[in-house]
């Protein structure tokens, strides 16, 4: 295993370090952000130039606000740079963007059990989601128990029940209805005594404009930190890559509510146009933990800022 800078940790590429990521963004990388390395040719840098570079931003969901940003350090960058042709927009393009990124959290693994809990909408891939995140870290000798805490959908537990047979992990479920603090509270007791290394609960998928939905998230959180000082250790923000700037507005109101550390991003290989990822770092400070890059459990990988900038602008 390679070890990341942050604590996460990667399976190398059989080719190289981007190839997974370029394969997985290849539909985005033929959208807005794509198309910027085909305006900056060898001409001349105008007016005109900058407000088409503007629009393919604003067309890729980077969202008024950060479009402003990026805008702003380009123009500032040609002039304390010198540059004068606009085929070396590309690179400078490249880095202003993965300023904007960030770095992941890291995760401290001590003594007591981790315990991460995955909030978000529905059909944003969070159940699906944490059973990837529960191969990932198995595959790093970490023991993790699963946690089905959505007893508002049965479907949910059903569904992590198939995914922990499938990997062969423990999970402990609520039955529908019951009160998911409840399955929390006996989900870190057992994970206690029997000394495993993380803890990942699902919660239920709910409409971040749902006051009182998003209430029982709080208690949930409560709950968990009365029983273990300091959990939730992370709470993870599940977003679907196509939703654009809606996506803003729910990492919002998710961060008031919990207080969200960090976000997984879905669905990067379908033709989501990813400038949200830019505006999420840019707006709320919330980094980027893991991204998923397919269907499969392994596909569900720790986010590479270099690798996610240089993908989407492949054109």
């Amino acid at each position: 295993m390679q070890e990341l800078e942050k604590g996460y940790s990667i399976i190398p590429c059989m080719t190289d370090r981007f190839s997974a990521w370029k394969s997985a963004l290849s539909r985005s990388s033929r959208g807005a952000l794509g198309r910027l390395a085909s305006i900056f040719g060898a001409t001349e840098i105008t007016e005109q130039l900058y407000d088409e570079m503007e629009e393919l931003l604003l067309l890729a969901d980077l969202g008024a606000r950060t479009t402003q940003s990026v805008m702003d350090k380009v123009r500032m960058a040609v002039r304390t740079e010198g540059i004068l042709q606009a085929d070396q927009l590309t690179a400078v393009a490249e880095r202003v963007l993965l300023e904007k990124l960030g770095s992941p959290a890291a995760i401290d693994f001590g003594p007591d059990p981790v315990v991460v809990l995955l909030v978000g909408v529905n059909g944003s891939g969070k159940t699906t989601t944490l059973a990837k995140l529960a191969s990932h870290f198995a595959s790093e000798n970490r023991r993790v128990l699963m946690v089905g805490a959505d007893t508002f959908r049965a479907a949910a537990v059903d569904q992590l029940r198939i995914w922990a047979d499938r990997l062969g992990m423990p999970l402990i479920a609520g039955n529908p209805g019951s009160d998911p603090g409840a399955v929390v509270f006996d989900a870190i007791q057992s994970a206690l005594a029997q000394k495993y290394d993380m803890i990942l609960i699902d919660t239920a998928g709910r409409l971040h404009t749902k006051h009182n939905l998003m209430e029982e998230l709080e208690k949930i959180r409560r709950v968990a930190g009365r029983n273990l000082p300091g959990a939730p250790h992370a709470i993870w923000l599940v977003l679907d890559a196509t939703t654009g700037q809606n996506a803003i507005a729910q990492a919002r109101a998710f961060h008031d509510v919990v207080g969200v550390t960090g976000i997984i991003l879905t669905k990067l290989d379908t033709s989501a146009r990813g400038g949200m990822a830019f505006s999420i770092q840019d707006e709320l400070g919330l980094p980027i933990v893991f991204a998923g890059l397919g269907e499969r459990s392994e596909d569900l990988v720790p986010f590479d800022p270099v690798a996610f900038v240089k993908g989407i602008l492949a054109g």
